[in-house]
């Protein structure tokens, strides 16, 4: 009868080491037995029969455990066949042989599975660099059983263990050319695939593709992880363990399902990296003057930069590593030498100057950029040449500095477009403060001198009835609105101060929404007023409210000097004068007698004689000086003198009689062509007539004129 026994080629305890001896005994034992039989013939008794197959057993065990030490190299289901023999001679000298029964052992199915390589510390692939896409890592994946299998690759069986960096794409190259072929190779990794069937220590190729962060440090490594065995020392070929990614299939194997992990890592190098210098002064400078830039371009990084192509440049310029060094506003560029491959552009410094600036080899009138060509590569931890570049001040506004900052455009070693930005560079200018202060919307009015323009007003209050020579007998108050001009070169704030004032007066100023008073009853109380800020070459307005107390005396100005001083210069000052008049126009009265009778003297009044009234009339308010301008003057207007012959005690209506012409020389008159009518009925004055008008239209500053009109007494 033919008997087989299936055994584990799977790790067994070690062969007794008196196999060999045994195996000698049993021969012994054999040869004994045949010289003691009776009929020299072999006898298959249990003892020998049973000791025979003891030893064939132990022959193929010894066969499993080499087959162990071979690495499984036999494969699974193979039968394992084995017939003993023996010959042996009888006392007689004749010759014998026997065959034992066979004894076949069939291998049995082991699993077996590696993943490699198992490199964890950026050895086992070439250096990356930040923001390099579709990386390939190249897994290699083994069936180490005994016989042919599949692989499982669960979702997420691949993993970045470490570093900054994403899964693109992985999938088992079929065809093995690390390409992926659509319909032949399997994507895995975004859901669970199965590699096609592996013989026996066959391998399939895993390729993963991955991409290397922009923000990933250099001298990190990133480690691409397929598999997730994580017991010991040895990730291959792992009992399966429940959250297995990579293990085999088959469930018949004597050992269960295998795992296995692998590890493929690259250090990540600095790629190029570009670094752009710029030296400016800080300044202040004067404007009108020239600033010198001065550019240099480096590569920190440890690959070689390359050119990049201008979209809108002429052909056999456009190529190249570039500098684009904006011409800063407020300035022009100045006349100068620039170096071979230059190119400008009037395009506005905001537009993107690789892809959408203009460029052209000739300079236009008014270039808004430049571009200096370094040349096309710029190897690793080299640095341009300085470039220079001169532009002249044309601004008149020193209030904001002249700024700069530029841009380099290269390529890296992967042909992804890099920049640098420049450190923003700052020049200031000299700022000269300047200022001009005076009547509203006449900041610039001159008098005799520009610190001496005016602006005149009078009160209403407490001036009527007063003679001349008499004092009010009330308060007044008067508003100013003046105006400060900034005529300096930049931003300003001005100072506001009470220089001078009348005597006993209050003086409030107002600044925007806030008054301030500077001086209470003649006494100044210290308060400052806010500053009045005025932008370069602007202007604003401010108001001066003046108090006269009452016992000033009429028909004279009072003066308030307003002082704005500048606060980028404070000895730059201007001052104006807020003049407050109680009253303008003067009147003053003379009679004349011209006695024509024969009765007494050429001038005695007596009946019949004429008495001549003469009213004058002058402003008496100040008017600018010669070839001076923008003051604001007092000027009166509607001016009504009224002669009542019957009013207060005013007689002479009663004891008098109106002159008329002819001559013409008798008529009333005025010496600015009044006009002149009876009071009562706004006539024409007639002999009857006791109350007479005088319409002066308008009277200017320092003017005068003469009504006169004559009576004759009863």
């Amino acid at each position: 009868m033919r008997r087989t026994r299936a055994i584990s080629n799977a790790p067994q305890e070690s062969l007794p080491s008196d196999a060999a001896d045994l195996f000698t005994t049993y021969l012994l034992n054999a040869e004994e037995s045949r010289m003691k039989s009776p009929d020299k013939k072999c006898v298959r008794g249990a003892t020998t029969h049973g000791a025979l197959a003891r030893l064939i057993v132990l022959l193929a065990i010894t066969c499993a455990f080499a087959a162990q030490a071979l690495a499984q190299s036999t494969a699974a289901d193979t039968p394992i066949s084995n017939t003993a023999s023996a010959v042996y001679q009888d006392g007689s000298g004749g010759n014998y042989s026997t065959t034992s029964n066979t004894v076949t052992v069939t291998v049995s199915k082991v699993s077996g599975l590696t993943v490699t390589p198992d490199v964890t510390n950026g050895s086992s692939d070439p250096t990356v660099v930040p923001g390099q896409n579709n990386v390939k890592f190249t897994f290699t994946v083994t069936n180490t059983g005994n016989f042919s299998d599949t692989v499982l690759f669960k979702a997420g069986s691949v993993t970045i263990a470490s570093g900054s960096a994403t899964i693109a794409s992985a999938f088992i190259d079929v065809n093995g050319n690390g390409n992926y072929d659509a319909g032949t190779d399997i994507v895995i990794n975004a859901a669970d695939a199965s590699s096609p069937s592996m013989a026996q220590n066959a391998s399939i190729s895993v390729v993963v593709l991955v991409n290397v962060s922009n923000a990933a440090a250099a001298g990190s490594v990133i480690d691409v992880r397929l598999g997730n065995t994580s017991a010991g020392t040895n990730f291959d070929n792992q009992a399966a363990a429940a959250g297995a990614t990579v293990l085999t299939q088959s469930a018949l194997s004597v050992n269960g399902k295998r795992e296995a992990r692998g590890d493929r890592s690259a250090v990540v190098d600095n790629d190029a990296q570009l670094s752009l210098s710029l030296t400016a002064p800080a300044g202040p400078v004067a404007l009108g003057s020239n600033i010198t830039y001065v550019w240099q371009l480096c590569n920190t990084g440890l690959r070689a930069a390359s050119s990049v192509t201008l979209t809108n440049a002429p052909a056999g310029s456009n190529t190249g590593i570039f500098i684009f060094a904006p011409v800063p506003a407020g300035t022009s560029l100045a006349a100068q030498s620039f170096p071979a491959g230059t190119l400008f552009s009037t395009t506005a410094v905001s537009s993107n100057p690789v892809t959408t600036a203009v460029w052209t080899t000739a300079q236009p009138a008014n270039p808004t950029q430049v571009a200096f060509n370094v040349g096309n590569s710029l190897a690793a931890s080299a640095c341009s040449a300085n470039i220079n570049m001169v532009v002249t001040i044309t601004t008149s506004d020193a209030t904001n500095a002249i700024t700069e900052q530029g841009t380099g455009y290269a390529n890296n070693s992967i042909s992804v477009q890099i920049n640098a930005t420049s450190p923003l560079r700052t020049t200031t200018l000299v700022i000269t403060g300047n200022v001009l202060n005076g009547p509203q919307g006449a900041p610039g009015a001159t008098n005799t001198t520009q610190n001496d323009d005016f602006t005149n007003k009078s009160v209403s209050t407490g001036i009527a009835g007063i003679a001349p020579g008499g004092n009010t007998n009330a308060q007044g108050i008067v508003t100013f609105t003046n105006t400060v001009q900034n005529t300096g070169n930049a931003n300003d704030q001005f100072t506001l101060t009470v220089q001078s004032f009348p005597a006993g007066a209050t003086v409030k100023v107002t600044v925007g929404a806030v008054q301030t008073t500077v001086v209470n009853a003649g006494v100044a109380t210290g308060n400052a007023v806010p500053p009045v800020s005025v932008n370069f070459n602007s202007t604003a307005d401010y108001s001066v409210e003046v108090t006269l107390p009452s016992g000033k005396t009429v028909l004279t100005g009072y003066d308030t000097v307003i002082r704005a001083t500048s606060g980028n210069t404070n000895t730059s000052w201007n001052e104006t004068i807020d003049r407050v008049y109680t009253g303008f126009i003067q009147l003053t009265k003379t009679a004349t007698v011209s006695n024509s009778t024969g009765v007494g003297g050429a001038t005695d009044p007596v009946p019949g004689a004429w008495i001549t009234y003469s009213i004058v009339y002058r402003n008496v308010s100040s008017a600018p000086a010669a070839g001076g301008s923008g003051n604001v003057s007092l000027s009166a207007s509607n001016i009504v003198i009224s002669e009542d012959g019957g009013a207060g005690t005013n007689n002479w209506g009663a004891n008098t009689t109106m002159v008329l012409g002819p001559p013409a020389a008798n008529d009333p008159s005025d010496s600015n062509g009044g006009a002149i009518t009876d009071g009562s009925t706004n006539l024409a004055v007639t002999a009857a007539t006791n109350f007479l008008k005088d319409t002066v239209a308008s009277l200017g500053p320092q003017a005068t004129g003469t009504f006169s009109f004559k009576r004759q007494i009863k």
